[in-house]
């Protein structure tokens, strides 16, 4: 009696892992088919049924430029500070003239103690 049981127990545990199965989940009727060379994804013959061929797009980083330390600014578009300097801002980096040469120098901390970054 125990033994029959026992088959019982083992038939519906093969049964249950085998429902479970990925093979025996039903194909969307509405899926397209995809073809390999004239065969079908779902055909074994085919080198592509066990990996289907996926394009992908390939992006391109673009290498930031190098900031200059020095540039040459036009006085009419450079904004004034409060205290009086022209500064010009480029891509997120702010340039100070120099009143000297009439550059514009990138920022350091040094210019405030700097006589040539003051306005005369």
């Amino acid at each position: 009696m125990q033994q029959k049981h026992f088959a019982a127990l083992c038939i519906a545990v093969t049964v249950f892992f085998s429902a479970c199965s990925r093979k025996t989940i039903p194909e969307d009727p509405g899926r397209p088919t995809v073809t390999y060379n004239g065969k079908t994804l779902e055909d074994n013959n085919s080198p592509a049924a066990a990996k289907p061929v996926v394009k992908r797009t390939v992006i391109k980083r673009t290498t930031a430029l190098p900031v200059p330390k020095v540039i040459m600014v036009n006085d009419k578009v450079a904004k004034k500070n409060i205290d009086g300097r022209l500064y010009y801002d480029v891509e997120g980096h702010r340039y100070w003239r120099n009143y000297n040469d009439g550059k514009y120098y990138l920022y350091s901390r040094a210019m405030y103690s700097d006589s040539a970054f003051k306005p005369h």
